[in-house]
């Protein structure tokens, strides 16, 4: 191995874009996990339960489902697929074979085991490290294609995401309509089939679990556990990973490489880099906005008039548009931040942002840990002791934390902690931890 191989990356060599975007996403990201974290699982998505209509609460649950729900995951799901490039590319620069895509195995399969440490030790079900770990061992095969074939990848995915929320969402409206056709027979005169009994079964469980008193049920009940002993946390978070995420890890593959698509097909073009036109980025902004807020409007209108009852939104609703609102949306807020790059007006912004961008991985996982200590029993036990918009309040103390301490850290490291120990296990070798002191005078002069 060359012995420059495992050295940090000069500060010279980095794109410093690349970091500050990482650093919104990694934020905001927690924007969005922030109710997994402390809302009782009932609670987190449907106001409905707690009677929050016309509330503070409402108009925060509206707000973040309408305009920022899924985009910063999208974000960096982006930066990750153009993060698979340059990885490799550096590696290339100075080691010959194969040995770029030996350390990249190496580097995702680590990723998978930090993963499964923020599922079974942090107990935060909504990891996304163990998807991403394994969506990077895919995606680094087509790190090479052309900007118009990962381009045409990404619109495929995106078709095919479409296709599969709809198609789920249509399984539903089934069980409705079959079950509906089995209530209507007369069963003074015609005895149900073993089938019709399956499918008027099938309706009836459907229509109990959009209850209110079903609702109030799973809230206690995720309560109870998540603020009782270790062991009942344990088995009740780690099991809601087991039946939510490893199946959205399945089902929604579409949805994160289509993001990992463009990421590479943007960083490739020079549009992740900043060297697009600033028309570029007013279309993606304008277009993205303005279809995806609309459609996301429109989205969320059925949820309200129907009270947060998924029976009967199944039931009225015709099409499922969370996808296309979602790519739309993230597409508009990457422009809105390159164009904040371009403009030179918010280099303070952004020069605040790298630093957590560089500690991303750190800061993830840091996430987990304080909102453990604050929400779940083990801790302070504020699960579901907090209003809504209260939780917010703990989204801005971690933020304003993250930052402070990303960039006092970064003076005096190389890396953040959890990044040395990845890299030092990707190469299986002790990286340099601390700046030297040459370093520490040059980054307090920038």
């Amino acid at each position: 191995m060359s012995t420059n191989l495992a050295t940090p990356v000069p500060q010279s060599e980095r794109i410093l874009i690349i970091d500050a975007l990482r650093g919104f996403a990694i934020l905001g990201i927690l924007l969005m996990n922030i109710p997994g974290f402390g809302l009782p699982v009932a609670v987190g998505g449907d106001p409905s339960v707690l009677n929050e209509a016309g509330s503070m609460n409402f108009k925060i649950w509206q707000l973040v489902e309408w305009i920022p729900e899924g985009t910063q995951r999208a974000i960096f799901s982006m930066l990750f697929g153009a993060g698979i490039i340059l990885f490799t590319e550096r590696l290339q620069k100075k080691t010959m074979g194969t040995e770029p895509l030996d350390y990249f195995t190496r580097r995702m399969l680590w990723l998978l085991v930090f993963g499964l440490f923020d599922v079974y030790v942090l107990l935060w079900w909504g990891d996304i490290l163990f998807d991403y770990a394994c969506y990077g061992l895919i995606m680094v095969a087509f790190r090479k294609m052309p900007v118009k074939g990962l381009l045409i990848g990404a619109f495929v995915c995106f078709l095919l995401m479409a296709a599969r929320d709809n198609r789920d969402f249509y399984k539903d409206k089934k069980i409705i309509s079959k079950g509906e056709l089995a209530a209507a027979i007369d069963t003074s005169t015609v005895k149900l089939t073993d089938r019709q009994q399956e499918e008027l079964g099938a309706m009836t469980k459907f229509k109990e679990n959009s209850t209110q008193e079903k609702k109030l049920k799973k809230m206690e009940k995720s309560i109870l556990f998540t603020t009782g002993n270790y062991a009942d946390l344990y088995e009740y978070r780690t099991d809601m990973y087991v039946n939510v995420i490893v199946k959205y890890t399945y089902m929604a593959i579409w949805d994160v490489i289509m993001f990992m698509f463009l990421g590479m097909a943007f960083y490739k073009s020079g549009i992740l880099t900043g060297q697009a036109s600033s028309k570029l980025y007013w279309l993606m902004c304008i277009i993205g906005l303005g279809l995806g807020l609309t459609i996301s409007w429109l989205r969320l209108q059925p949820m309200i008039k129907y009270n947060f009852n998924w029976f009967e939104y199944t039931k009225n609703v015709q099409l499922e548009l969370y996808t296309v609102s979602r790519t739309f949306r993230s597409l508009g807020i990457f422009g809105l931040i390159m164009l904040l790059f371009k403009s030179g007006w918010f280099n303070w912004l952004l020069k605040l942002m790298r630093p957590v961008g560089q500690m991303a991985f750190t800061n993830y996982l840091t996430q987990s840990l304080i909102c453990g200590i604050i929400f779940y029993g083990i801790g302070f036990g504020m699960y579901g002791k907090m209003e809504r918009y209260e939780v917010y309040y703990v989204v801005g103390a971690i933020w304003l934390l993250q930052i402070i301490w990303s960039n006092l850290w970064l003076r005096y490291f190389n890396f953040g902690p959890l990044e040395w120990a990845w890299r030092s296990l990707t190469y299986w070798k002790r990286q340099p931890f601390r700046k030297s002191n040459s370093q520490t005078e040059t980054m307090g002069t920038m």
